[in-house]
């Protein structure tokens, strides 16, 4: 078997992570766009950085779906939640986690959660976010 420009390693894929605080430049056509560099697909945007984010279900979201989230509880005052195009309420259960964890969760459209997140990330606010990729 030839050896390819990686040494024969093949492809490595990663999880998708930036270790860093980063405006969003721009979301749409199925992700965003951060830091100059792009992301298809949901993101987490954490004190610990920006992660990829694949929700099992983005239509019923869950407190499993926000575990980096809550393993950084103690970092983040503010979440906003990018629920897609619409605004659609969070789940009772998952609200609850949220608060007892000490965070104050607002759901919003994709759109209002980026423009939102931007000005607290630029206040320098203990602000996270979970934009669910909108088409």
């Amino acid at each position: 078997m030839a050896k390819g420009l990686f040494g024969g390693k093949g492809i490595i894929i990663r999880e998708a992570h930036f270790p860093g605080r980063a405006a969003i430049e721009a979301y749409g056509n199925g992700g965003f766009r951060f830091a100059d560099m792009s992301h298809r697909g949901s993101l987490l945007c954490l004190p610990s950085g920006i992660h990829g984010w694949q929700p099992a279900n983005p239509a019923a979201l869950t407190s499993a779906d926000f575990d980096k989230v809550l393993a950084e509880a103690a970092n983040i005052e503010i979440l906003l939640v990018g629920m897609g195009k619409d605004l659609r309420p969070l789940p009772v259960a998952l609200k609850a986690a949220l608060r007892e964890a000490g965070i104050s969760a607002d759901p919003m459209s994709t759109g209002a959660a980026v423009r939102t997140y931007n000005v607290l990330l630029a206040e320098d606010r203990a602000v996270a976010a979970a934009f669910i990729a909108v088409d």
